[in-house]
């Protein structure tokens, strides 16, 4: 029997008596081991990891090295570094949090420019009927690839955060008009920026396209998956655009941009974010001609028709964007006196306006690229986050606020604190290829493809979709 169960410990009072002290045992073990990996003031320890080769812009990392008469001890642990942080580790419920700041930032503009004189020349409108309905007086059409457009900010945003691609270990590309889509597009970027080890996606919710990776890439630092994180906002519309339609080739542009998320014990970068979805809207913003649906139909891939429901789609865009901030503000606890800055998706002066409004923000804290870059898609939030920084409107420790809204009826709204750092810690040389055209030519030239197989886009007329085919 005791070859089986052990040996005898006398009565139950003492076997119990040996249970506490095993106990109290291990516990004294236990605690001395979370000792070695404690949070001190200069950081938190973590085993098997090698120090950064460059800073983030934070509190940069050190070696620690054992206690005398602990090196026995310490003999199996490799490399001990100190995780870079600002300020204490924050703890919720006893769990300790790490945060995703924004270390890195970068866009990539077009240089030819498109202005409302220009579409004047092919379209029934002016300056005044564009303007007053819109805010936009130009905008930006691409004479390169759109994965070039997002290499450039890609690289320009990794510089930024004092990184090279090798340091990356995570791609997240939002658009809606990939160059293609096996490969995916994230794959590219990765390619070229040289990530080796790196994951790569693409994420595809329309004009919310980079704040849902910027949720994503932010969830997966948070949960340990990675360290940093690559987040790209980039648009080629233009190649899709319906040029002779003036509801809609008046609104979008072509650009890029893209932030490095990187792990830091403070409390910044993504606080609260609000994702939502408007599907039984869905219909009232459709681009027909992209997707599968429009294969082996005898069209000339290109042809697009676009369903736009301009009034329905303001009228949905202010309520989704305003709750949403409302709603992030009062789980944070924070009002609109708190925000320094508003940065909304751009898809419209009206829009913009109506939304600050309804969430109570004044005129001089909304910061708008509107009338200089137009409807982007994905990369118009981005692009104005950058820019907002490159000019001075957001400070060290300041919240911002980002509201976003587009097909699906996709909406959302982020609220952020920035980081520490406000400058870049170096500089990139990435530059796009020389362009030689003019964004007019540009257009006509994509508008003359486009007629020669005009007519047999009336096909797309005919099919149904989703919403359309029942339960």
């Amino acid at each position: 029997i005791e070859q089986v169960l052990g040996p005898r410990r006398g009565s139950l009072g003492l076997q119990r008596a040996g249970e506490r002290r095993d106990g109290r045992e291990q516990r004294k073990r236990r605690e001395a081991a979370e000792q070695r990996t404690a949070p001190t003031a200069r950081g938190w320890i973590v085993p098997h990891r090698q120090p950064p080769a460059r800073s983030n812009g934070l509190r940069r990392s050190i070696r620690r090295r054992p206690a005398a008469g602990n090196r026995a001890r310490d003999r199996n642990v490799q490399a001990l570094e100190f995780r870079p942080q600002c300020a204490p580790q924050p703890s919720f419920g006893g769990i300790d949090v790490t945060h995703a700041a924004i270390t890195g930032w970068g866009k990539c503009l077009p240089p030819s420019v498109l202005t409302n004189q220009d579409l004047a020349t092919f379209l029934p409108t002016d300056d005044e009927w564009i303007t007053t309905r819109t805010g936009m007086k130009e905008r930006r059409i691409s004479h390169v690839p759109g994965i070039e457009l997002a290499i450039t900010a890609a690289r320009r945003a990794i510089a930024c955060a004092g990184l090279t691609g090798a340091d990356i270990d995570l791609v997240i590309y939002g658009s809606c008009s990939n160059d293609e889509t096996v490969p995916n597009s994230a794959s590219g970027v990765q390619q070229r920026i040289g990530a080796t080890h790196a994951a790569a996606f693409d994420v595809n919710t329309a004009c919310t396209s980079f704040m849902y990776g910027l949720s994503i890439g932010t969830s997966m630092i948070r949960s340990g998956v990675v360290k940093n994180a690559l987040v790209i906002g980039v648009e080629l519309i233009s190649q899709y655009m319906d040029w002779d339609n003036r509801n809609v080739a008046v609104l979008f542009g072509d650009g890029a941009a893209a932030v490095v998320l990187q792990s830091c014990d403070e409390e910044t970068g993504v606080l609260a974010e609000k994702l939502q979805c408007y599907a039984d809207s869905r219909q009232i913003l459709r681009v027909r001609g992209m997707g599968t649906m429009y294969a082996n139909l005898g069209a000339e891939y290109g042809q697009t028709r676009w369903d736009f429901d301009g009034q329905e789609i303001f009228r949905k865009a202010v309520q989704g964007m305003s709750e949403a901030s409302l709603d992030v503000m009062r789980r944070v606890g924070v009002t609109m006196d708190d925000i320094a800055l508003v940065v909304p998706h751009q898809a419209n002066l009206r829009i913009i306006e109506a939304v600050a409004k309804r969430a109570g923000a004044t005129a001089d804290k909304v910061f708008l690229t509107v009338q200089k870059y137009g409807n982007m898609s994905s990369a118009t939030a981005p692009v104005a986050l950058v820019e907002a920084v490159e000019t001075g409107r957001v400070a060290p420790g300041s919240l911002v606020l980002m509201p976003a809204f587009g097909g699906g009826l996709t909406l959302s709204s982020h609220l952020l604190r920035w980081g520490p750092r406000v400058t870049p810690l170096e500089v990139s040389d990435a530059e796009l290829t020389p362009c030689t055209t003019t964004a007019l030519e540009i257009v006509n030239h994509i508008r003359a493809q486009k007629k020669s197989g005009e007519a047999t886009a009336g096909c797309f007329a005919s099919l149904s979709f989703a919403e359309g085919r029942g339960s």
